[in-house]
């Protein structure tokens, strides 16, 4: 278990309904029902006047089913991410003469956006350079331990300890070096979990990590 400072660069955003998708009103609306209303024998003028000027269906919001447990998952991942940033804060100046910003942490569940376009869950947790996020789904963690038979705090944590490198390597110019190029994308991706060796080791020297 990771015990130390919560930080508060934490964007909940899980159980967040969509804003909705509007039906009717439209000219392509019309011409399906014109269209029905000539199949069926209707006046298509009576079913015209029928139509609503626009009608909203709320996208379903995600139900906690178990709210102790998400408040606890959300305690752990910003104990983790608290961690980061007192370890990345001391370091980056220290070896590369360059002030350390936090990045935010971003919790979602099912979907989402960012500045690097809409993502879902089955992407697994990822950094955005654009916006200087870390997002997170926490079904991933489920999947760690049943795929990657990887289960324990650790291995989560050092989940976020990875996207939190990718965050060093783009306040450090490494990403804009690489330029998207497919053929750095191993090299950077090593290089995120060096980082996040890193911070697990000053983790476990001051006694972060149970």
């Amino acid at each position: 278990m990771l015990r130390g400072r919560e930080s508060t660069n934490i964007e909940d955003q899980r159980g967040v309904g969509g804003r909705g998708i509007a039906f009717g009103g439209g000219g392509l609306g019309i011409i399906v029902v014109i269209i029905l209303a000539v199949v069926c024998g209707v006046d298509p003028r009576q079913l015209i006047e029928n139509i609503p000027q626009q009608t909203e269906v709320q996208a379903p919001q995600s139900q906690s089913q178990n709210p102790q447990r998400e408040d606890d998952q959300r305690k752990f991942a910003a104990s983790v991410l608290g961690s980061t940033e007192d370890v990345w804060r001391k370091i980056l100046p220290q070896q590369a003469g360059r002030a350390y910003r936090d990045p935010k942490l971003v919790l979602f569940s099912g979907q989402t956006s960012s500045a690097c376009g809409y993502a879902s869950a089955a992407m697994g947790p990822f950094y955005c350079p654009g916006d200087q996020k870390l997002y997170l789904d926490f079904a991933f963690f489920n999947e760690l331990k049943r795929e990657f038979k990887a289960p324990g705090d650790f291995a989560q944590a050092y989940v976020i300890a990875h996207e939190v490198g990718h965050h060093v390597q783009n306040l450090l110019g490494t990403m804009d070096r690489a330029n998207g190029r497919q053929e750095f994308s191993v090299a950077l991706e090593l290089q995120a979990d060096c980082y996040a060796g890193v911070w697990a080791y000053y983790a476990n020297k001051q006694g972060l990590v149970e």
